[in-house]
């Protein structure tokens, strides 16, 4: 195909998938389901259209899908307008840290006798299928600033922190592969002091500081202006400036944008405690109390109309850039299928989804209080996807190569894509049931 057909070709997909939203919200398949279906259609199994391998192109794969987490885990951090003291966090933690640990615990040893491979790459796949996909889950993640569904605050809040709590782990697997199963006292400590600790800490304070002094920067520096201009460059900039920075201090890119969005929103916090009426609403988001279509009729000129302004337009500007590359990414994903597809893996799928993922879940959340229903939702809605993907990408920029790395990339592949079918299918009627479950609740 040409040049020109591909532009037409990519704009008949994305104006079809505009205009019949609409009736795509009604079928069980959701819209990323489609765009993988797209991308299988177009592959080698069908038309053969396109010819794409993940693995091929590590490095291009690596940088695409850093760019798209990064986006997405910001708008993720911006969403959440919880004070970090409210108990709400502590659900996402747990899920997180100890319980993605357990998740990689127990894909590591039912990837060693299940698929017979070595304990350093049972170690990389339980690694890379571990964190769940800020990017694919938005059907679960938080609607907006104002929503308090404990569920939705859990996932976004756990999909925020594990891609960047889980990749010191895939790092400690390559560190164990290349030293053929002898790895140093020297080579654990550094792991564990500079990859683990000092990457986790310093990423969050980095992208949080760096969030929330631009946040007020921004709002100061607009409000003395009187502008009212579209500000989508703050978002853009603090994404580029938070993960840059973190790299290159050795910190974790993914967890400092993702605290870049929760330090935006505590900035929109704060200008609103100073500035609003005790009397007024203070629970109503910044970016709420403004259009941002009438910005340039806007009569009153305060920091709050300022920061409402800077976070909508970070919370539009980011959203479609996920969206855009999300659907890209999932094409691609449909279309290096193929070459990678693994029927030996459904059996490690199965046990990862029905087993491993919600049995941790259920470990971490023993004795607090949630309902059976909640901590079994909590359990199955653990969507892998992009994040994966880079995962993918990173262990064979980093050295990753053999015929058993042919395994675990085929493996991983092939339970992402699953897991995009069916917790992508099974997210509406389980919400579904869980409203009707609660509305029950209530009238009782």
């Amino acid at each position: 195909m040409s040049y020109l057909a591909w532009m037409a070709a990519t704009g008949g997909l994305l104006l079809l998938m505009s205009l019949s939203y609409g009736w795509i919200s009604r079928v069980p398949i959701p819209v990323f389901g489609l765009y993988l279906v797209v991308g299988i259609i177009c592959g080698p199994w069908e038309m053969g259209i396109l010819n794409i391998d993940i693995a091929a192109h590590a490095e291009l794969t690596s940088r695409i899908t850093e760019i798209a987490m990064a986006a997405s885990l910001f708008i993720t951090g911006l969403k959440i307008r919880i004070p970090l003291t409210s108990p709400y966090w502590r659900m996402g933690i747990k899920l997180a840290l100890p319980g993605m640990l357990l998740t990689i615990a127990g894909i590591m040893l039912a990837a060693h006798y299940l698929m017979d491979l070595s304990w350093p790459l049972s170690l990389a796949l339980g690694a890379i299928l571990a964190p769940t996909d800020p990017v694919l889950a938005s059907l679960v993640a938080i609607n907006d600033a104002r929503d308090g569904d404990q569920l939705r605050i859990a996932l976004s809040s756990e999909a925020g922190l594990n891609d960047g709590t889980a990749l010191p782990f895939l790092i400690l697997a390559l560190i164990w592969y290349e030293a053929d199963g002898a790895v140093s006292a020297d080579e654990l400590l550094k792991w564990f002091s500079v990859d683990l600790l000092w990457a986790l800490v310093v990423g969050l304070l980095i992208g949080f500081i760096m969030g929330r002094l631009i946040g007020l920067i921004a709002t100061r520096s607009r409000h003395a202006q009187g502008e009212v201009a579209p500000s989508d460059f703050v978002a853009l900039a603090l994404i580029c400036l938070s993960f840059s920075l973190a790299i290159a201090v050795s910190a974790s890119g993914f967890l400092a944008a993702f605290a870049a969005g929760i330090g935006l929103r505590s900035a929109e916090v704060s200008v609103q405690k100073r500035h609003l009426d005790p009397e007024e609403d203070h629970d109503l988001p910044a970016e709420m109390r403004v259009n941002p279509h009438t910005r340039h009729g806007l009569e009153e000129r305060n920091p709050i109309k300022s920061v409402g302004l800077v976070i909508g337009d970070a919370l539009s500007f980011g959203d479609t850039v996920e969206r855009l590359l999300a659907a890209l990414l999932v094409i691609v994903l449909g279309v290096t299928l193929s070459q990678h597809w693994d029927a030996h893996a459904l059996i490690l799928a199965f046990v990862i989804f029905v087993v491993i993922r919600p049995l941790a879940v259920f470990i971490v959340t023993w004795r607090d209080g949630s309902s059976w229903f909640h901590r079994a939702s909590l359990g199955w809605l653990g969507i892998r996807g992009i994040g994966s993907l880079n995962y993918i990408a990173y262990a064979y920029v980093h050295g990753l190569q053999g015929a058993e790395a042919n395994v675990v990339t085929d493996a991983a592949i092939t339970i992402v894509t699953l897991s995009v079918l069916l917790h992508g299918i099974s997210v509406t009627p389980l919400l579904t049931a869980r409203r009707r479950k609660e509305h029950r609740e209530q009238n009782e």
